[in-house]
C-alpha cells in the first residue's frame, strides 16, 4: 500500500479518433457529470496524440483490458475500458466517463495517477498490465 499520493500527472497517449470522440463525450456530459467531464476533458487536452494507425502496445485505450491497483487500499482490479453505452460494471466493463475510466485512459503499464473523486476524496491508481480485447 502506498501512503503518499503523487500529484504530478503522468504523460498519456491517445489515438486521434479517440481524442475527438472523448472530447465530444466530455462536452456532452458536462451538465450531468461536471467533475468527471472536466477531468476527462483535461486528460484529452493534455494527451500526446498519435495517428489512428499507430500501434499502442501497453497503453490503455478504448476496449483495453486493464489490470490496475488502487494504491490506497492495495486492491487489484481487472476491467475493460469502454464507452458509456457498452458499460456493465457487473461484467467488468467500466465507462471512460467514470472517474476511474477517465483516470486510466492513455496510461501505460507501470504508470500511476492521482485524482480526486466527485466526493473530493483523493484516489491513486497504478496500471499493472494492459491488453486488447479480441
Amino acid at each position: 500500500m502506498i501512503h503518499s499520493l503523487r500529484t504530478e500527472l503522468p504523460p498519456i497517449t491517445l489515438r486521434r479518433s479517440d481524442r475527438e470522440r472523448l472530447g465530444v463525450l466530455a462536452e456532452a456530459a458536462a451538465e450531468k457529470s461536471p467533475a468527471t467531464a472536466d477531468f476527462l476533458a483535461g486528460e484529452v487536452e493534455r494527451a500526446t496524440i498519435v495517428p489512428d494507425t499507430h500501434p499502442l502496445p501497453g497503453i490503455v485505450s478504448m476496449e483495453s483490458d486493464v489490470t490496475f491497483r488502487d494504491d490506497i487500499s492495495g486492491q487489484e482490479k481487472h476491467v475493460t475500458l469502454v464507452y458509456p453505452t457498452s458499460a456493465d460494471v457487473d461484467a467488468g466493463r467500466i465507462s471512460v466517463l467514470t472517474p476511474i475510466g477517465a483516470a486510466l485512459i492513455g496510461l501505460s503499464a507501470g504508470q500511476s495517477i492521482t485524482f480526486e473523486t466527485p466526493s473530493g476524496e483523493p484516489r491513486s491508481l497504478t496500471v499493472l498490465s494492459v491488453g486488447i480485447r479480441r
